[in-house]
This record gives structure tokens, sequence and C-alpha cells, in this order.
């Protein structure tokens, strides 16, 4: 099963939004999916930073799940 997560970012003086769809195993969602969605939402925020590493300003305002 697939969540779908928006990011909403501040880097180089603007304001963007960030979206995906991302995979997650079927049983750990239904098990805990605040944790299992939490755990994807993590790993890709952790990409998002890493491409972004040049700006001094950059800030996560908000995520969601959708």
């Amino acid at each position: 099963m697939n969540i779908n997560i928006k990011v909403y970012l501040h880097a180089k003086g603007t304001n963007f939004l960030q979206s995906g769809s991302f995979p997650v195993t079927t049983s750990d969602y239904k098990k805990d999916p605040d944790w299992t969605a939490a755990v994807a939402a993590y790993e890709w925020i952790q990409q998002l930073k890493a491409s972004y590493v040049a700006s001094d300003d950059l800030r996560i305002n908000q995520v969601n799940l959708y």
C-alpha cells in the first residue's frame, strides 16, 4: 500500500510544498499506522534535507498525510 505525504518547507527565502506517495507494508500499517507513516515521512524528510544542505534557512513548517 502507499501513503501520501505533503511537506511544507522554507528554504532560500521561499515557502514551498513537496509531496509524494510512498510504499509501506500493509501489515505494518494495520498494526500501527502512525508509526509506519512517521517512519516513511522521516526517511523522506532526511532526503529532502540532504538536497537542501546549502540552504542556511531550511525549516520544515508542516507535514501532512493525506
